[in-house]
């Protein structure tokens, strides 16, 4: 009984194991398709700047002495821009550099972010045919069995009997 239910728990962690390099892998989608979009804005910023005769700093500080409220906002919201893009550049990169566990280890901050729970909201099951789908499947089933398998032995522990022996 043990065995079977601890299978079941191995199969069970395994399929969603096996389920995390596609998500990985549409959620770098999603980033990288965030990132393409925010550079379009930054350099057509930069473009507007430079063919005013400014850099970007100094069109920014146009906008933000404005007395007019609209252009002070837009101001703002560009230096906004422009923050994210940076940060969303960054986290592409450091995700586009690191191996299958380092990605694993990251989950918690892909869930956190704004693309990371978009992603999951349309998010599609697929069969793990990579090397790396088959890995976590394989360690899913394992630490599921062993996981299952240690909670049943607790769980079943006081209606063991226990046996005695006698040394004389």
């Amino acid at each position: 009984m043990r065995r079977m239910i601890a299978g079941v728990g191995g199969l069970g962690l395994a399929l969603v194991l096996s389920q995390f390099p596609e998500y990985a892998q549409q959620y770098t989608q999603r980033l990288g398709g965030a990132v393409d979009e925010l550079r379009v804005i930054t350099e057509d910023f930069d473009r507007a700047a430079a063919e005013g005769g400014l850099d970007r700093a100094t069109a920014l500080g146009r906008y933000e002495a404005s007395n007019d409220d609209f252009l002070a906002g837009r101001g703002t919201s560009m230096t906004a821009t422009f923050q994210r893009y940076d940060q969303l550049s960054a986290t592409l990169a450091r995700i586009e550099n690191t191996g299958a566990v380092e990605r694993l280890q990251s989950l918690p901050a892909y869930l956190d972010t704004d693309i990371g729970r978009r992603t999951l909201e349309s998010y599609k099951p697929a069969v793990p045919v990579t090397m790396e789908g088959i890995l976590y499947a394989g360690a899913g089933f394992i630490l599921g069995y062993l996981v299952l398998s240690g909670l049943w032995r607790f769980v079943t522990l006081p209606f063991r009997r226990r046996r005695y022996a006698a040394y004389r």
